[in-house]
């Protein structure tokens, strides 16, 4: 039976729902038109609720609020989400703002909630309104645009302020958002298959669209003094064919497009894989995948799903995303749904460290890039990013400002002995602490964290330029320590055995030159070069200049074991024998000189080249990028190269791999065009230092060595 009529004399909010909810979340709304129908204990469910929900509903404890004809029905969230973003205190600045008249009903005003459902004619859903109910969205897509609106300062009736859409107008294909997220479980689903674009029949002696693109695009490089070389080409191909779409937009790229082998996750968009991808298509001057790809991952941020049954930390970004087709109803219409993967389906089920990292840099390089600085003041993608850092600056047990991490929880996906405090997220996470002091609007809400974030980038960037350096002179001091001190003014804070010296470092490391230690722990000093921490360190001038050089004189010295026959090695040297059983236990993807362990990675040259750039060294990237593209091409763009140097293509190495395409074009593009690397990079802060926090400590048992992070800018 329906609900009685009962009338209201003021319209029910979102504060009003969150007062009398209590603490528990707002979970489910219900709109049924022309009439009311309670959700409960016998109660019919509404064709929008999918079966996951039903035990919440029917054990949950259900409000009724009437203002005219229209009734929502709010029940107490037993999941770790529901629609907790409703209820918090930045979300509840739309309370009383949001509730426009009724198009058909004048003189009557509708429900907080009920005004998120919007149907095909741009109207706004409530009781009776003749339009068809929307497909069920997500808490999120209804909470966002709401507040976005609102922050702005915007009149709240105009509906394009509150679309979710990611384009200046309407999206192809009808109301599509963000909001619909794919949840497992609720249908059988098929892969989504991406095909490259269909071509129109060609006419016999007249030239396909593509060919005539691609020649106009020939004319404009040599007006410009350049012309694109067949591998080029080839690669450009290649990474359009990786684009996938969503709801008629591109959103991303595939991890590989290799037809010869099973695709397991390769079929999906991978944050950290996309940001080659990303700089490629900024740098050509294609703004609109990275524009997507940045808002549809941050409303991929923060979902419900769960290993295990206990929820990830909020704001932690997923892994990677696919785009899937569910089928609705028995006319074969099917719905578009992003699938995120916070690690629930990786190999070894751990949550992505580097992906928020990787989505801040990449936020900031898209507004260098485009001049689209609008995207970084919106309330939804400023409310990401301290998402992200709350989970990075969260206080915890651990006495080093370093992120403490797991194995398996950035590009080196599986167990290989990183553990701990590994270089390559530190190097990220201080690029990314630089970035959102960049980003983050200054006002009353926000100094607490920007206070944060310059404390722990003055504090991280002095332990790791202190503690993480090695070069010959810091090897033979670390050769001379004396164990088991107990004092504040230790030299071996650590208590690192002089022992722990590996024999191959003794006579590798050169008298010019050093690197960052992959690993710093309590008695446990990682002394293996790892690639991609210590460029990022020179991009982000998380290194100072000198230790910068360093660097890089260490590679040329040591160019044939970490460049050889295809750059870059990951990490040098590998793993063997006793060793490598015991670190990686005895993995057959991670063998010496192969993958993880000691394998060459293509990918790495942009960032290698950004890195020579920066450091005024164009040749050292010409020479590695020459390298490349003798063999990346007619080796079909692998993902890694085995044995020492590089000789081999992987033996389980995924061909046509789009980082891979990605990171040689981001190469070529950053040396025609040095001036886009310099605003990608970080020069030297010496502000970070002056504000160190421990500096401005009363107490005497803590001390800061202010003074030798200061020294080290010169050294």
């Amino acid at each position: 039976m329906p609900w009685p009529e009962k009338r209201s004399s003021s319209p029910v909010s979102v504060l009003d729902l969150d007062r009398t909810v209590g603490v528990g979340a707002v979970d489910i709304v219900s709109h049924i038109p022309g009439r009311a129908v309670p959700v409960g204990k016998g109660c019919p469910f509404p064709p929008h609720f999918h079966a996951r929900h039903r035990p919440s509903i029917a054990a949950g404890l259900a409000w009724r609020f009437f203002f005219g004809d229209s009734a929502v029905c709010v029940m107490n969230a037993t999941g770790s989400m529901g629609l907790a973003v409703a209820v918090r205190p930045c979300c509840r600045l739309i309370a009383a703002q949001i509730l426009p008249r009724c198009p058909h009903h004048h003189g009557r005003r509708i429900s907080a909630l009920s005004f998120f459902h919007k149907c095909s004619h741009g109207r706004r859903h409530f009781s009776r309104c003749p339009c068809p109910l929307p497909p069920r969205r997500s808490a999120a897509a209804w909470v966002r645009p709401a507040v976005a609106a609102a922050r702005d300062g915007a009149a709240v009736s105009d509906p394009r302020r509150l679309s979710t859409s990611v384009g200046p107008g309407p999206v192809p294909g009808g109301d599509k958002d963000f909001g619909r997220i794919f949840v497992q479980g609720l249908a059988a689903v098929k892969p989504h298959v991406i095909d490259g674009v269909e071509q129109p029949p060609v006419v016999e002696g007249e030239k396909t669209k593509t060919e005539a693109v691609e020649e106009e695009e020939d004319r404009s490089e040599v007006a410009k003094g350049r012309l694109q070389s067949e591998s080029q080409k080839e690669a450009w191909r290649l990474l359009k064919n990786a684009v996938v779409t969503y709801c008629g937009s591109p959103v991303g790229t595939l991890a590989a497009i290799d037809p010869a082998v099973e695709l397991l996750n390769y079929d999906q968009v991978f944050i950290r894989d996309f940001v080659p991808s990303a700089l490629a298509f900024l740098l050509k001057g294609e703004m609109e995948i990275v524009r997507n790809f940045l808002l549809h991952t941050l409303h991929l941020q923060s979902w419900e799903k769960t290993v295990d049954c206990y929820s990830p930390g909020q704001g932690l970004m997923p892994a990677s995303f696919k785009v899937r087709n569910v089928p609705q109803g028995i006319n074969g219409a099917v719905e578009e749904f992003l699938d995120p993967d916070f690690g629930e389906s990786a190999i070894g089920r751990v949550a992505p460290v580097d992906s928020g990292l990787w989505w801040i840099i990449l936020l900031r390089a898209y507004g260098k890039i485009s001049g689209d600085y609008a995207l970084q003041e919106r309330i939804d993608v400023q409310t990401g990013i301290k998402l992200i850092l709350n989970l990075c600056l969260s206080d915890g047990f651990d006495m080093f400002p370093t992120l403490l991490v797991t194995d398996g929880s950035c590009m080196i996906d599986r167990r290989m002995g990183i553990h701990g405090h590994p270089l390559e997220i530190q190097a990220l996470f201080y690029c990314a602490l630089r970035c959102s002091r960049e980003m983050i609007v200054a006002s009353d809400g926000s100094k607490n964290v920007l206070r944060a974030i310059n404390n722990r980038l003055s504090a991280l960037s002095f332990h790791i330029r202190e503690y993480y350096w090695a070069d010959m002179k810091k090897v033979n001091e670390i050769y001379r320590y004396k164990t088991e001190e107990y004092s504040q003014d230790a030299i071996n804070k650590f208590n690192i055995y002089p022992e722990q010296i590996p024999g191959w470092l003794v006579d590798w490391i050169p008298e010019k030159g050093g690197y960052f230690i992959g690993n710093l722990q309590p008695a446990h000093m990682d002394f293996r070069f790892f690639s991609l921490g210590n460029l990022w360190a020179i991009i982000s001038s998380l290194a100072t200049p000198k230790q910068a050089e360093g660097i890089l004189d260490l590679i040329e010295d040591k160019w044939d074991d970490l460049v050889g026959n295809m750059p870059l090695k990951i990490c040098y040297p590998a793993l063997e024998n006793e060793e490598w059983r015991i670190t990686t236990g005895s993995d057959p993807k991670n063998t010496p000189w192969s993958y993880h362990n000691g394998g060459s990675w293509p990918t790495l040259l942009w960032q290698f080249t950004l890195a020579c750039i920066k450091m005024g060294r164009p040749e050292s990237a010409r020479k590695a990028i020459a390298i490349a593209e003798n063999h990346l091409s007619n080796d079909r763009w692998p993902e890694y190269y085995d044995t020492p140097t590089g000789r081999f293509i992987g033996k389980q190495s995924r061909l046509f791999q789009t980082w891979t395409i990605a990171g040689f074009l981001a190469s070529k593009l950053l040396l025609e065009n040095p001036e886009m690397a310099s605003i990608l990079t970080f020069e030297e802060d010496l502000e970070l230092l002056e504000g160190c926090a421990c500096s401005l400590a009363k107490s005497p048992r803590i001390k800061c060595s202010r003074r030798a992070a200061k020294s080290h800018i010169f050294i």
